[in-house]
Order: structure tokens, then C-alpha cells, then sequence
């Protein structure tokens, strides 16, 4: 028996839980060589602004035990250059594509929502809210300030919206509350943790802003328990993100209360790393003689 990938995500039919994680996939269409994008469940891509951004100075990666600091700083060609190619690109791939916003205010987000809303291959919009390696405060540890994003982008949104969470407050299931409670039709939990690294050999920060945020498999254990936290106070769904690096990692996520989930070191480190999660996936259900992935969503035995 073939195992039952599909979820329904939103509104969103995805044929199985497995997207890019936004910053670890480039624009998304930039892999077609290296793997088949139609067997992902679908593209989150990296995050836009209104404006080109040129990101932080070099160097802004740096590889870390068990993980990766980065420091990008949202390097983009901005909305206007996006719609124009990469999205055009993106359209064909077959697969649901994800466009993740950032803006410096509120205005920000709201204009860059407008712009996508003429273009009907958007099938969601992931508000970034939680970026660390912004030098202005998180979007997300302001609560009005997150409120008013979410409303604004879904006066004008016509496909499901989704918020970015930062793990970095004292009660991650009140702050996905919140974001469920402004109109978000998701939440993505979470981000990056922020971290820093010396090398010992100058006496220099291994990145350019000293800090960054830190991905990979050490920061698995608590994203899982981020979603876990939350799942109980949602009625709306959660991507797990954060260190997933195989099947077995997904299905953790999964059990923990994620409807879907996000992958992005691991991607780096080799694209076919997503197909690999996926398969694994399939391969528990398999062994457990489990339908359909949907089943298991926040089943952990507690």
C-alpha cells in the first residue's frame, strides 16, 4: 500500500508536506537542473521587498557544528524585477509557489502584497516577521506592530497569508495566537536563532554583523517543541521548520502538530536532500501502515 502524501494546507492542495524552507532555495526555479522540482510539495521562495536589497557585506555564512550561521540580509532584486522574472520562471514549475515578504513597515508589506495579488501562480504569501539578521526590531515581538502587518496584507491578499514566527519569546503558543487572531491563515514556526562564532585564529567574528541566525540540526529539538506548544491553541495550520534533515526529522514535526514542513540547510548542503525527506516520510508510513500522512498530524503519544 502506497502511503497518502497529500495535505491540504489553507486551502492549499500540496502533494505531500515537504516545501523549501525561504532563504535556502534561492527564487526556487534556479534548481530545476539539480532536482525535480514537481515532486516537492511546493517553493517557498527567498524573501522580497519592495525595494532591491543588497544584503550584508561578506562574509555572511559560516559553516558551525551541527549547523550554519548566516547573516544575509535579505539580499533581493526586489518585487518589481521579481514579478517580472523569477515568478515568471516559478509559474512553470507546476508546483504551489510561496512568496515570502519582508518590508521596513507596514506600508511595506502592504504594497508588496498588491503588487503579487495581480499574478494568479501565488498560491500563498509568508510574511517574514521574524528575521534576526534585520538591525531593526523583529516584526513579531511587537504585537500591535504584527497585528497591523497580517490585517493590512489580508485587506489585499486574495490567496492564504501566512506568518513567520520568531521562537525567541517566552510563550511562542500566545504569539501564534495572536497572529491566528489578526486573520493569518498559518504559521510558519520557526526562524532562525541567533548565534555567533569566533575564529580563533584572527580574533574576528566569523560573520560580517558579529551575529546571525543559526540553522541546522542542532536547533531541531526546539522548533519541534515550538510547534508542539502551539498546535493545541490553533485552529489554523503550522509548517515545522527548523533543522529538518531527514524523514524522520519531518515526521517529527509532523507529530508534534505540523501539517507541513520546511527544509532548508539540509537543501543546502545538497538539493536532493528534500526528495530524501520526502521519501522518508512515505518509507515511516510504510512501516507503521499508516494511510495517509494526514493521520498522524499532532499525534504524538503524550
Amino acid at each position: 500500500m502506497k502511503p497518502d502524501l497529500s495535505v491540504d494546507f489553507a486551502g492549499i492542495k500540496l502533494k505531500n508536506p515537504v516545501l523549501t524552507a525561504s532563504g535556502t532555495f534561492g527564487y526556487g526555479y534556479e534548481l530545476a537542473d539539480l532536482i525535480h522540482l514537481k515532486k516537492l510539495g511546493g517553493i517557498v521562495t527567498k524573501t522580497i521587498t519592495l525595494e532591491p536589497r543588497q544584503g550584508n557585506p561578506q562574509p555572511r555564512i559560516a559553516e558551525v557544528e551541527s549547523g550554519m550561521l548566516n547573516t544575509i540580509g535579505l539580499q533581493n532584486i526586489g518585487v518589481k524585477a521579481f514579478v517580472e522574472g523569477p515568478l515568471e520562471k516559478l509559474s512553470k514549475t507546476g508546483v504551489p509557489v510561496f512568496v515570502s515578504v519582508a518590508g521596513a513597515s507596514v506600508s511595506d508589506y502592504f504594497e508588496v502584497a498588491k503588487i503579487l495579488k495581480m499574478h494568479k501562480c501565488v498560491s500563498a504569501i509568508e510574511l517574514n516577521l521574524s528575521c534576526p539578521n534585520l538591525k531593526k526590531k523583529i516584526v513579531c515581538h511587537d504585537l500591535p506592530l504584527m497585528t497591523d502587518v497580517i490585517k493590512q496584507v489580508k485587506k489585499v491578499s486574495k490567496v492564504p497569508v501566512i506568518a513567520k514566527l520568531s521562537p525567541l519569546v517566552t510563550d511562542i503558543a500566545e504569539l501564534a495566537l495572536t497572529a491566528q487572531n489578526a486573520g493569518a491563515d498559518g504559521v510558519t514556526l520557526t526562524n532562525t536563532y541567533p548565534a555567533m562564532a569566533i575564529d580563533v585564529k584572527t580574533f574576528k567574528p566569523k560573520l560580517s554583523t558579529v551575529k546571525g541566525g543559526m540553522s541546522g540540526a542542532c536547533v531541531k529539538p526546539m522548533s519541534v517543541r515550538c510547534v508542539y506548544d502551539a498546535y493545541p491553541s490553533l485552529k489554523i495550520p503550522i509548517i515545522g521548520c527548523g533543522g529538518i534533515m531527514t524523514g524522520e526529522d519531518a515526521v517529527e514535526f509532523i507529530l508534534a502538530g505540523a501539517a507541513a514542513v520546511s527544509v532548508g540547510t539540509a537543501s543546502l548542503a545538497s538539493p536532493e536532500n528534500l526528495i530524501k525527506v520526502i521519501d522518508g516520510i512515505e518509507e515511516i508510513l510504510k512501516e507503521k501502515q499508516i494511510k495517509s500522512v494526514k493521520n498522524i498530524i499532532g499525534k504524538v503519544n503524550s
